[in-house]
């Protein structure tokens, strides 16, 4: 008996000790550690986090306040820009004729334009080293080269220029997409963790609403001019990014729910649809009425107008603040405990709390000291993270999970992209001369489906549990009709066939980027949700560039001529793509099923549950 009592009292003896170390060494290295004490306030409830690693360049602000939705309203105009990629079905005209190119350089162009567009895996690995606005920073840049040199060549200031010097400069320019696109969309993932679906179909609605906003500048101010247009595209990207870099950061989230949050994310929606409806109207107006000059830039000013309306959140939290009791009372207690230099903090179980033990194990502390403390609770044991939870690049492309999703997309947008690339072409084979209006309902309808994805996916996952990989089975289903539906290629199908295509295309975005960061965390998003988005140029390789081309060539070349006129240009490509959506509408459905419990906890209570950090 007295044994054991002395055996008890030593390893309590062991354990103060190991405590003792570790709270000591911790002190130690707090001037290496970047320290932050984030007090989230949040009505009703106050929460307190302590963050022990986190980018230099976060902003410590009250959760709620106006500097997140000041960035998001800054990030509208970025994704305008960062659409640049969807305007290539305005100028590629201009390259075959100007330049003699034939329909599959003219593709495989298209292909160029898609590798740069979603190539974004230094995007994404940039977005955990550097601060936003230096991302941004190299849009701007790539941008301004690559789309200079492509105007040189139009306007033959640089003849003869080489097919791969013009191919390798459309990846440059059209890379900037990635570099705007990813420094926006995971600043404002970050920003508003528990809406992720919401913010994500806003942002890339509004990526899929450029398009629409570009023909309207297009035919309303250029004229048409398709060598005006890559100088707006030269000039006009970076002026919007150097002058929303700025607005553009990180700020604290919010850890509960806001009601005012509901409403303000309905009235960005709203914003959105207004802005859409309106550019699809204004844009057939102008396709079949003689409008003048006066007319036309008006309807300009009221798009500015219309893209400026998300600013209207931070404007009337500035003019009109919510000045409560309650909400007095804590910002008192803010303020008493910024004013203190101890604090009880609460590790709050996301991803950015980080658990103190980990900075240790590289200590000459035995092994017998780590097992108690283990044992204990002073220290966490790693473990491999499970679905929910914050995955590493290494880990998450081992996941089955990870690779379906990866192919099911890459069926989804890779099918799409093809007809995106190839919309001019297609209209011209079918008797519809003039493109901007197919691009425009094309436009119209990709941002329909990518904010309708968010707004539909996030009710019923709140509400059924029902995992948002369910919608691109069902929309990958309707794609296998579409696809049959141009191949058939019947009296005034191709505008209904377009329109539908363009809302499933959109879905496919809309879909996958918040279950991608669902499923593997927010702490390395940038680089999991582009490696996804890889399937976008590459099924553009196979499916434009090589199968699309190929027939259209064959066509035409039996018909005697470069261009192909008639139902078989790409009546094989449509039924090629149809069986490729019926075997992702399969695989769609096998994900879901998997992904079934993975959302059944996550939101078990109807709401977004930060899961439990791996501590890895």
């Amino acid at each position: 008996m007295k044994l054991a009592m002395y055996l008890k009292k030593a390893i309590n003896k062991k354990y103060s000790y190991q405590q003792n170390k570790i709270f000591h060494l911790y002190h130690k290295r707090r001037s290496n550690i970047s320290k932050s004490i984030l007090i989230l306030i949040n009505p009703p409830n106050c929460y307190k986090s302590i963050s022990l690693s986190r980018p230099e360049s976060m902003v410590d602000l009250k959760a709620g306040s106006r500097p997140p939705w000041v960035g998001l309203g800054a990030a509208v105009w970025v994704q305008i820009a960062a659409g640049n990629a969807y305007t290539f079905s305005l100028y590629s005209p201009v390259l075959k004729s100007v330049l003699g190119f034939s329909q599959q350089q003219l593709t495989i162009l298209g292909v160029a334009n898609d590798i740069g567009e979603n190539v974004g895996i230094l995007p994404g690995i940039a977005c955990n080293k550097l601060p936003p606005w230096s991302v941004l920073l190299v849009g701007v840049f790539t941008s301004f080269f690559g789309y200079g040199v492509i105007w040189l060549a139009v306007t033959q200031t640089l003849p003869s220029v080489p097919y791969w010097v013009l191919w390798c400069a459309l990846c440059v320019a059209t890379n900037s997409s990635a570099w705007l696109g990813t420094a926006v969309l995971v600043t404002n993932m970050r920003n508003f963790p528990l809406c992720r679906g919401t913010v994500a179909g806003i942002l890339k609605g509004y990526i899929g609403l450029s398009g629409a906003v570009f023909t309207e500048v297009f035919t309303m101010v250029l004229n048409g001019s398709a060598s005006n247009h890559l100088l707006l595209l030269t000039l006009g990207i970076p002026a919007i990014g150097l002058a929303m870099m700025y607005f553009v950061r990180p700020c604290t989230p919010a850890l509960g729910e806001d009601s005012r949050e509901h409403g303000h994310f309905l009235f960005v929606q709203g914003a959105s649809v207004a802005l859409a409806v309106y550019l699809l109207t204004t844009t057939i107006l102008k396709g079949f009425l003689s409008l003048g000059n006066a007319i036309s830039y008006t309807f300009i000013a009221v798009m500015v107008v219309l893209l400026m309306a998300p600013l209207a959140i931070p404007l009337k939290m500035t003019l009109f603040p919510v000045t409560s009791k309650k909400q007095g009372e804590q910002a008192d207690l803010v303020g008493d405990e910024g004013d203190s230099n101890t604090m009880d903090p609460l590790l709050t179980p996301s991803s950015s709390a980080t658990n103190i033990g980990s900075y240790y194990e590289s200590e000459d502390v035995s092994e017998v000291d780590m097992l108690l403390a283990v044992g204990e609770g002073a220290v966490k044991k790693k473990r491999k993270p499970r679905r929910g939870e914050d995955f590493t690049f290494r880990e998450a492309i081992v996941k089955a999970d990870f690779w379906l999703l990866w192919v099911v997309y890459f069926f989804g947008v890779g099918s799409g992209v093809t007809v995106l690339n190839n919309l001019a072409q297609i209209g011209v084979s079918l008797g519809v001369n003039d493109a901007t209006i197919l691009l425009s309902l094309f436009s119209f309808c990709n941002f329909l489906g990518r904010l309708g994805s968010g707004v539909v996916s996030e009710h019923f996952v709140r509400s059924k549990t029902i995992p948002r990989t369910f919608w691109m089975a069902v929309t990958q289903s309707i794609m296998v009709l579409t696809f049959l539906l141009y191949a058939s290629a019947m009296n005034g199908t191709l505008y209904a066939a377009t329109a539908l295509l363009g809302v499933c295309y959109g879905v496919q975005f809309g879909i996958m980027i918040p279950t991608a960061s669902e499923l593997f965390g927010l702490k390395h998003f940038g680089i999991i949700f582009n490696f996804i988005g890889l399937g976008n140029p590459v099924g553009a390789l196979l499916f434009s560039g090589w199968l699309a081309g190929q027939v259209y060539d064959t066509e035409a070349a039996k018909q005697l001529g470069s261009s192909c006129i008639g139902v078989n240009c790409f009546r094989l490509t449509f039924l090629v793509l149809a069986g490729l959506c019926g075997v992702g509408t399969l695989l769609s459905i096998v994900l879901t099923v998997r992904l079934k419990p993975v959302y059944q906890m996550l939101y078990a209570n109807g709401s977004f549950r930060l899961p439990q950090s791996s501590d890895h």
